[in-house]
């Protein structure tokens, strides 16, 4: 027999993401899927082995510009939201919680986490931070409370044009890592882990980790016709 349909991704407006059904449980998997995500940043860049190509990105434009990393992070996502606009992608509260805490969360890991010493170690920071990455990922996605930026313009071109989120995932991620890396972004044997790796086990955890709702989007909220 074949496994039964993962929960699918809805396409719903911002109002009718909060009236969807099994909101507590749903902002707890957003509220921590964004902590996970900020642990992961935080144990790839402890790691020292290769920061992820959208960290290549923030650390590239930061020698250009002169505001902190964390303001970097935030102008990106704002311009990245722009790239909404063509794509008819729908914001919710899960894109206004990545943009604000997804920061702060990366450095108070950061300030926890112990430096570690030698290579292995350093290793395991960063296969952990992949995997870490791609769960936090599916969970604050799977809540269906709006993705961040950065996801929702992956899960916005893999609507319109079809593909797998595993193909837009790694295009995305090549992009901006050769940006980055021109920009004078350091990158490491950890960066093409994370950029080939992420994107494949982001799309098998979502299988588990999306939470099923029983609302369809309506043309009024969302600006489409079913």
């Amino acid at each position: 027999m074949n496994p039964p349909p993962a929960p699918a991704l809805t396409h719903l407006g911002p109002l009718a993401q909060l009236r969807a059904g099994r909101l507590p449980e749903r902002l707890l998997r957003l509220l921590v899927g964004l902590w996970l995500y900020g642990l992961a940043i935080a144990l790839m860049i402890e790691g020292a082995v290769g920061a992820s190509p959208w960290d290549v990105f923030h650390l590239g434009v930061s020698h250009h510009v002169p505001v902190s990393f964390g303001m970097v992070m935030i102008l990106t996502a704002v311009a990245v939201l722009l790239a909404w606009i063509p794509l008819r992608q729908m914001p919710g509260l899960g894109t206004v919680a990545n943009t604000l805490l997804l920061g702060p969360f990366a450095d108070l890991n950061l300030a926890l986490l112990p430096t570690p010493e030698g290579l292995p170690l350093r290793c395991a920071y960063l296969l952990a931070g992949v995997v870490l990455c791609a769960i936090a990922t599916a969970m604050y996605i799977g809540a269906q409370l709006g993705p961040g930026p950065r996801d929702g313009l992956m899960t916005g071109l893999a609507r319109r044009t079809g593909w797998s989120i595993r193909s837009i995932r790694t295009l995305i991620e090549v992009t901006v890592l050769v940006i980055g890396v021109l920009l004078g972004g350091v990158v490491g044997v950890g960066t093409l882990v994370f950029a080939f790796g992420v994107g494949p086990l982001t799309q098998l955890f979502l299988r588990h980790l999306v939470v099923r709702l029983d609302a369809r989007p309506a043309p009024a909220l969302s600006g489409e016709t079913p």
